[in-house]
């Protein structure tokens, strides 16, 4: 048994209705040329913080948001010291590799060792393992308050069965992908239950797992997917993420294989980062939308730079401090910039 869907997934109404809702936001979203691209840019910046931070914390990361954001701000590897920060570090540069270069990373099993070598490649304890199939068995445990392991959750496969599924899985995605009879939003959801039920390397899986439908989506054609984050609504729903997966995995080794717990979920979750987004897009539209041209310059700095500081503004405006202020006050009042810091220390983000 190979894992792989011995016939077509059956599809609920539900379902139906998730997929042409989904469809229906990606071909709008191609209509969106008219967008300024520093909007782009800030709904963009935004969610790549909210999926990092999400996809590692559901790894058991302690890093928040703000942490995040600090940590892609800094100068230098040097400040990368933590497993936390090298595990964010490491998936904030996988995921604008995926993003700037979809194009040019088709599925193989050698682009997917590179890119779990270049996801881990600044964890230290992951060095002799980067890149490289599993070499021990990882069956997923489960642990007493205490960290002590209680029991095998899940079986995945052993290191000897490895190159074989993934061989298997890879063949398998990449015909469902030229196959005009199979949905993508079905094979990258297929992929991505499969992938996990395999775990083929010894640590990272999971992340990997998440760029990886990034890649998948990307390649066929669903642009919106950078501008909000699927990571952040996986974490918000971890319970049923885990549970759909479990019982979807449990069957695959099995004659009467179940696709839908794992598909529904999986659909549902992009109808909500469709949902968010939307709701982005609008809350940016109404808020910019009757702002006056210095308020809307100081605005836009903030969102496309995440922060602005006075003296920037004076600088981007060419207007007296005096009138700036009244500007920023409005700004906070209405919720559209947060004000930070004191004196010379000032500087204002976007709320």
């Amino acid at each position: 048994m190979d894992l792989l869907p011995s016939t077509a997934p059956h599809f609920n109404p539900r379902m139906l209705r998730l997929l042409a809702r989904i469809e229906a936001f990606g071909g709008a979203w191609h209509a969106r040329t008219s967008l300024p691209v520093d909007r782009l840019n800030a709904l963009r910046r935004v969610a790549t913080i909210e999926s990092v931070g999400s996809s590692t914390r559901i790894e058991g990361s302690m890093l928040s948001d703000a942490d995040v954001e600090r940590l892609l701000q800094g100068t230098g590897i040097e400040r990368i010291s933590t497993r936390d920060e090298q595990e964010a570090a490491g998936y904030a540069e996988v995921v604008e590799l995926i993003v700037s270069s979809h194009h040019l990373i088709p599925l193989s099993e050698n682009h997917i060792r590179q890119l779990h070598r270049d996801l881990l490649r600044h964890s230290e304890k992951d060095e002799r393992h980067r890149g490289h199939y599993k070499s021990s068995p990882n069956n997923v445990t489960a642990f007493d308050e205490q960290g002590r392991p209680v029991g095998v959750v899940f079986q995945t496969a052993t290191p000897f069965e490895t190159p074989r599924l993934m061989s298997k899985l890879v063949d398998w995605t990449n015909a469902a992908l030229n196959d005009p009879d199979t949905h993508p939003l079905v094979t990258a959801g297929v992929f991505t239950v499969v992938f996990l039920a395999i775990h083929p390397f010894q640590d990272g899986n999971g992340r990997l797992s998440r760029l990886l439908t990034t890649l998948l989506l990307l390649r066929s054609g669903y642009a919106f997917i950078p501008f909000g984050s699927l990571e952040a609504v996986i974490e918000r729903t971890k319970s049923d993420y885990y549970l759909s997966l479990r019982r979807t995995q449990g069957t695959l080794r099995s004659p009467e294989q179940d696709w839908q717990p794992w598909l529904e979920y999986f659909l549902g979750a992009i109808t909500e980062q469709v949902e968010q987004l939307e709701r982005r897009v609008a809350q940016a539209d109404r808020a910019l939308g009757p702002l006056p041209p210095l308020s809307r310059a100081i605005a836009e700095h903030a969102r496309t730079q995440g922060r602005v500081t006075m003296a920037e503004a004076i600088r981007i405006t060419g207007a007296k401090r005096a009138t700036l202020k009244q500007h920023f006050r409005k700004l906070v009042a209405r919720g559209i910039l947060k004000h930070h810091g004191v004196g010379k220390g000032s500087w204002y983000s976007g709320g």
